[in-house]
């Protein structure tokens, strides 16, 4: 479970993963949502993409105060499909997605602790083959300083890893930086201590950002 809500792990690009079992093919499909609605829409969707499917069992969670949690076995003997699937997404403390696994029957009766296995192999296949991320809840700052103390800032702003939004370089330097919420207090202060208070900072809005291939995203 998500204990920290200034973070949370989420996906970025859902992802297909297949699990094959005694012939019974297992097909995960996993998919980002924000809202119930859209988790109802998708499951409608896939369940019209493989109408010929023995079962179409999901688990979803959304949000990260009292979350959402829903799970089906679709006709599975209960507890083997849909709540090993969300088990699998608690543990790896993800939120805001949606995974339908989807099986044909091989012919062959796998048992309780056949599908449960199969259900939960598979999912983890779909998350391997999806982009997982970290949201980290931030402030943007703007900053603006002369020349003479751009050097030890940007030293500061190196060793911490804090991601640059922008830089404008005129007859002073203006920086937009993402400082990540439980910093911010802390951030301030050593850049004010480094530059003897003659920095001007700007607090903006807040947001949840992630690195993604070197670049900032805010969401």
């Amino acid at each position: 479970m998500i204990t920290d809500v200034s973070k949370y792990k989420t996906i970025y690009e859902g992802g297909i993963g297949e699990f094959i079992m005694k012939k019974s093919r297992f097909i995960a499909t996993v998919h980002p949502v924000e809202a119930e609605e859209a988790a109802i829409e998708f499951i409608d969707e896939m369940n019209k993409k493989y109408w010929d499917a023995s079962h179409n069992c999901y688990a979803y969670v959304i949000g990260t105060i009292n979350p959402i949690m829903r799970c089906s076995d679709d006709g599975e003997p209960s507890q083997t499909a849909g709540k090993p699937m969300l088990d699998v997404l608690l543990s790896h403390e993800l939120t805001n997605l949606l995974v339908v696994v989807t099986r044909y029957f091989g012919g062959t009766l796998l048992g309780t602790g056949g599908l449960v296995k199969a259900y939960q192999s598979a999912v983890i296949e779909g998350l391997n083959n999806s982009r997982i991320i970290t949201k980290e809840l931030g402030i943007r700052l703007q900053m603006l300083t002369d020349y003479s103390h751009i050097g030890k800032i940007q030293y500061y702003i190196g060793q911490e890893t804090l991601p640059v939004l922008s830089s404008e370089y005129t007859d002073s330097v203006k920086l937009e930086l993402m400082i990540p919420f439980n910093q911010y207090n802390s951030f301030v202060k050593k850049i004010t201590d480094l530059t003897s208070g003659s920095v001007n900072l700007q607090k903006k809005e807040q947001a949840y950002f992630t690195m993604i291939d070197d670049e900032v995203y805010l969401f």
